[in-house]
């Protein structure tokens, strides 16, 4: 519920700070007063778009903030779910323009995204303005009306999911199709392919052993000389191995009259021992390394056999090179299968179509029940509104499967005798169309948990007691926890309101503002007077004016 509106250089308004309260309140004003403004911010606040125009010429920022009370309406896994703070009785939602174009949303002090504050506002807020009876001819929010009623989410979810399930069905086969068209016409190529890389006996890190290989033979005789080398110093005429034995032995002798070089000696043997060691490697290697032509060319042959496969797929390793033949493979493999694979995926797709077609059978059944409902309702509502000869009939049309069900409904409505039934949206008037979506909205709003609902001139076309019938649908539709508030030009309505406000305009030295304020009783009177008489308000419209408000506190 919303509890306070709070605006700052928004359009014509410098400061704004209104509180509201349960039940039906009415807003008046006369026309351009600014009514549309005090829309317009808590749009803004329910993340619609902004504009620099919006905010007060000659000023730089505009906020807009709204306290709500959400104690009664379950909405704590939302907050916790996006890690914002929860206070059931204090939710704050701010908006903020500036004149360099920065929009900014937060919800209890933390920024947000508009699309969380456009989520938490439609189940926060429901205005209706008139474009919204536009709605009646859409098919999609006729099916969704007879959805609420029937209360069948867990159903719709139930369909929902195999639905889903079943649509990935049918574009796997789709793929499977156009892949193995396609590789149909690349078959002999594919398999070429194949063939090449196959030939190429791949296997990971073969190509850094050839690449090594390769270098060792290349510089073979190089190598050669310096194995030999090296053994040569380590153990030929001047023996390096022999020299550091001999050093070892030169301080073993003066060990005992000099215990500090014992140290040294046995560091030295283990030198002896380690260029040995090295000496008899170098010797066994100078026998393994020679130059072998054949054996190069056979190594740089398959080396540049992968350097050109690695060219042409354009990879840059073995490993890469055996991807694509694991590719090539499945995509032959598709190729020889594809039948068998085909018919599986297939078989799949018919099967959860068959479970969908099941699952949107009972949805349908809870739509026909739900129809009934909605139908005698409508004409409960709708008589009283000037409407005795009423009908309006739910009418639910198998479609094929879709996102929805398997269903189309339409509102089939006729005002008058003997006319025949035809789609609301087509042959309702003005005036029965905005009476039509009045009783709609009442209906809803007993099956949901909506905290406040915003009629915009629902009364478009309607007077007299037809209003005050309106009024007491919006006034009924106030109790339980609700909060219904209704921007109105009918005296009708405005009377019926538990709180009234007014907007008007006032010039200011800063220039023309709009104003709002809540009215006290005779303030009501002298309003509604007005809207009874116009600007020469006579002893008749006060007299007729405190009548209506009777009726109202009665």
């Amino acid at each position: 519920m919303l509890k306070q509106l709070y605006i700052n250089n928004f359009a014509l308004i410098d400061k704004s700070d209104i509180k509201f309260y349960p039940g039906f309140s009415v807003i008046t004003g006369e026309t351009g007063a600014g009514k549309s403004i005090i829309l317009g911010a808590i749009g803004l606040l329910l993340g619609q778009r902004a504009e620099t125009r919006f905010i007060k010429a000659g000023t730089n920022k505009c906020v807009i903030e709204a306290h709500f009370d959400i104690s009664r309406y379950g909405m704590e896994k939302f907050f916790t779910d996006n890690d914002i703070d929860y206070d059931a009785d204090d939710c704050i939602i701010r908006r903020e323009l500036t004149a360099s174009g920065k929009s900014r949303g937060f919800i209890n002090d933390v920024p947000v995204q508009l699309s969380l504050m456009r989520e938490l506002g439609e189940r926060l807020v429901d205005v209706h303005s008139q474009h919204q009876n536009l709605l009646l001819g859409k098919e999609d929010f006729q099916l969704s009306v007879v959805d609420i009623i029937a209360g069948n989410k867990d159903v719709y979810d139930k369909y929902q999911t195999t639905y889903q399930q079943y649509r990935e069905a049918v574009k796997a086969v789709e793929r499977l199709k156009e892949e193995t068209e396609k590789n149909k016409l690349d078959e002999d190529f594919l398999r070429f392919q194949q063939k090449e890389l196959q030939d190429a006996s791949l296997r990971e890190g073969m190509q850094e052993e050839l690449e090594a290989e390769s270098e060792m033979l290349t510089h073979a005789e190089d190598i050669k000389t310096a194995l030999y080398e090296c053994d040569n110093l380590l153990e030929g005429e001047t023996s390096a191995v022999d020299m550091v034995r001999d050093a070892a032995s030169a301080l073993e002798r003066i060990s005992n009259v000099y215990p500090e070089v014992t140290d040294m000696a046995r560091r030295l043997n283990e030198c002896h021992i380690e260029l040995k060691d090295i000496a008899r490697d170098a010797g066994a290697k100078v026998g393994n390394v020679e130059y072998d032509p054949v054996r190069t060319e056979e190594v740089n042959a398959v080396l540049d056999n992968i350097y050109s496969l690695e060219q042409k797929f354009r990879v840059n390793t073995v490993e890469e090179l055996m991807q694509v033949l694991a590719g090539i493979d499945e995509k032959l493999s598709h190729i020889d299968n594809g039948d068998e694979e085909l018919m599986e995926l297939e078989k799949k797709r018919d099967a959860l179509r068959a479970e969908a077609e099941k699952k949107a059978a009972v949805l349908t059944e809870s739509r026909k029940k739900a129809g009934k409902k909605v139908e005698k309702e409508m004409q409960r509502l709708l008589v009283p509104l000037g409407m005795p000869n009423i009908r309006f009939e739910v009418a639910l049309e198998k479609s094929d499967l879709t996102e929805k069900g398997a269903d189309k409904a339409s509102f089939m409505f006729s005002a008058n005798k003997n006319t025949p039934l035809m789609p609301v949206s087509k042959v309702a008037s003005g005036g029965e169309i905005a009476r039509v979506m009045l009783s709609l909205k009442a209906m809803i709003s007993g099956a949901v948990k909506l905290p406040t609902i915003i009629f915009d001139e629902i009364d478009t076309g309607v007077s007299g007691q037809t209003a005050e019938k309106m009024a007491g649908i919006m006034s009924e539709m106030g109790h339980n926890n609700r909060q219904v508030i209704s921007i109105t030009h009918l005296p009708q309505i405005a009377a019926a309101g538990t709180n009234h406000y007014k907007v008007y305009k006032c010039d200011t030295a800063q220039g023309t503002e709009s104003r709002m304020t809540i009215l006290d009783h005779d303030s009501r009177v002298k309003e509604i007077a007005q809207m009874l008489s116009g600007s020469n308000i006579t002893d008749a419209a006060i007299s007729n004016a405190k009548e209506l408000l009777k009726k109202t506190d009665k």
